[in-house]
């Protein structure tokens, strides 16, 4: 398996190493063909080569088979953009659940975000119209809402059978309404499946007051980014959320939170999203290519951190005192 690393900025280096440690061990243990092949992207990379994702590395991007991206600071939409439309990467999945041992806002979450990845105002397409005045040009298609709509219901199938359609098409009635009109043709494909929807403004209130409610959340790029980071809070803390970006050939993945310039370089960052990142990667290799040895050591690698959170090792975010190194040692011994 070969993996673009991207290490990236801030925490990034930090949460990438740990994640890196778990995933050679694991590697050792069952047997797996592992090639790591380093990426320069961010505000590093911005500074030392005025680009930030340079170009000379796109080669390597595309070869692999998929990619670990830790967080990146300012230059992140140059970055993470660039790689989401440009290897088509259109399925972002956030999960969001209470693993044992974290103290969370709210108990029993267990939710997924499937977020359009391509589309909406994440175009970038911005300009000025005069000194005064600035416009973003938002982009819905149907084939894109089309295909996300079916990795939600497949997704749901294999779940609660509850899918929530999230959108404000009471205003924008053609961007919106056009995705929630495509979602609405595809559920009726799923006849077992339950279909609500809900404007996105009571969609973030009830994320709060009602967590527990959702299973498969289907929505368009701006209001997934918005509604993961509030699951993740939920949920105990953003440290432990990962995500894929997944197209039809590669994958990427990434843990939810940023570059936390805050506290790089402490010590202290939580490295179990992109550890459990590592974990997802691997279960999906091998689910793709039929190699149970990746998917058994996925398996392990998700059992190894949810022990060591039931164990009360905690970093300091969750209420804990281990360190990014030590909590990756547990981990590690859990293996």
């Amino acid at each position: 398996m070969r993996i673009a690393v991207i290490r990236g900025d801030g925490i990034g280096p930090e949460v990438v190493d740990s994640a890196l440690r778990v995933l050679k061990a694991a590697a050792a243990k069952y047997g797996l063909t592992i090639e790591l092949h380093d990426v320069e992207a961010g505000d590093s990379a911005l500074s030392k080569y005025g680009e930030a994702l340079p170009s000379k590395y796109w080669g390597i991007i595309e070869s692999s088979d998929a990619i670990l991206k830790g967080p990146v600071g300012e230059s992140a939409g140059d970055v993470v953009v660039k790689l989401r439309r440009g290897l088509d990467l259109y399925a972002n999945i956030r999960p969001a659940k209470v693993y044992p041992g974290v103290k969370a806002l709210r108990d029993g979450v267990d939710l997924i975000i499937v977020r359009e990845n391509t589309e909406d105002v994440y175009v970038r397409a911005e300009h000025m119209l005069t000194n005064d005045v600035a416009v973003a040009l938002r982009v819905i298609s149907r084939r894109a809402s089309e295909r996300i709509a079916k990795v939600a219901f497949e997704l749901a199938k294999a779940r609660r059978n509850k899918v929530t359609i999230v959108h404000k098409a009471n205003v924008l009635s053609v961007t919106d309404g056009l995705f929630r009109t495509v979602a609405r043709e595809v559920a009726l494909k799923y006849p077992g499946v339950t279909v609500n929807e809900m404007y996105i403004d009571s969609a973030v209130m009830d994320m709060v007051r009602r967590p527990q409610d959702f299973d498969i959340v289907l929505t368009t790029n701006l209001y997934g980014d918005i509604l993961s980071d509030i699951a993740a809070y939920v949920t105990g803390s953003i440290g432990l959320a990962p995500s894929a970006n997944m197209g039809d050939s590669k994958a990427m993945f990434e843990p939810v939170h940023g570059a936390a310039f805050d506290i790089a370089g402490k010590g202290i960052a939580n490295p179990t999203a992109t550890i459990l990142c590592i974990s997802w990667m691997l279960k999906w290799w091998g689910g793709k290519t039929g190699n149970g040895s990746y998917v058994t050591a996925g398996e392990a690698i998700e059992r190894s951190v949810l022990n060591t959170l039931s164990s009360g090792k905690l970093t300091p975010d969750l209420g804990g005192g281990l360190t990014t190194n030590a909590f990756t040692e547990e981990v590690m011994a859990h293996l």
